[in-house]
């Protein structure tokens, strides 16, 4: 696949077929993942590749409070757990995350409740001592040190495409992080940065949509312009 093509089709896949995927294929995925950059190139990441079945259940058992939360905040018209957020609004919304939790155990389920199904689950930890997280003493809340993690987890969504696999980045685990360290044997110096799942997809990817280049990009200030291509000339 070119490469271009994979950037503009490489979406979220949550949905995926029972075929199982052989060890060797997520190995190939990771030793090609692992060319992703990081800061001072100190490649401080750990995946966990979750196989035995007590255990995938348990990390979906952790999945679940967070997203039946983000679905109530969702409900109630915010953004989850936005950095501008009041606090007492959230605490209100989840107030209703319970209700969520009863209907979906009523139904057949989606993507969270049956996350232990899915044919590949990587638990993505990362070395905190490795981390030049710039923005650490900050007043807002710190992002910076994400930069040497998630290229990572975009390059095995990248590879996954590149064995015919999908899959999806997901980061609701975080908010059971001391239990899934606990549940995975993660020491105290690593984070949790993110679940990766993967699999056959049920559908056929399309080329995605998303904002224009203007929408997002401005010339010198982020009040300025907005970029535009060279004018085509015959």
């Amino acid at each position: 696949m070119e490469l271009l093509d994979a950037l503009r089709t490489t979406g979220a896949v949550r949905e995926f077929t029972p075929e199982p995927v052989a060890d060797d294929v997520v190995w190939r995925v990771l030793d090609n993942a692992r060319f992703a950059p990081s800061g001072g190139n100190q490649q401080g990441w750990h995946v966990v590749v979750v196989k035995e079945p007590a255990t995938r259940l348990g990390l979906r058992d952790l999945y679940l409070p967070g997203w039946y939360d983000y679905l109530a905040m969702s409900a109630a018209g915010l953004r989850p757990w936005a950095p501008p957020n009041d606090p007492a609004t959230e605490a209100a919304a989840t107030a209703g995350a319970g209700a969520i939790a009863a209907a979906a155990a009523a139904g057949p389920g989606g993507f969270a409740e049956r996350l232990h199904e899915v044919p590949v689950l990587l638990a993505l930890f990362v070395d905190l001592g490795v981390l030049a997280a710039v923005d650490r003493d900050s007043a807002r809340y710190s992002f910076a040190g994400g930069a040497s993690v998630y290229p990572f987890a975009w390059n095995v969504l990248l590879a996954a495409r590149a064995e015919g696999l999908g899959g999806v980045i997901t980061t609701m685990s975080i908010r059971e992080e001391p239990a899934v360290k606990e549940l995975l044997g993660a020491p105290a110096d690593h984070a949790l940065a993110a679940v990766i799942a993967l699999g056959r997809p049920a559908r056929q990817g399309r080329r995605l949509t998303r904002a224009a280049v203007a929408s997002f990009a401005t010339l010198d200030r982020v009040d300025g312009p907005p970029l535009a291509p060279e004018p085509v000339t015959t």
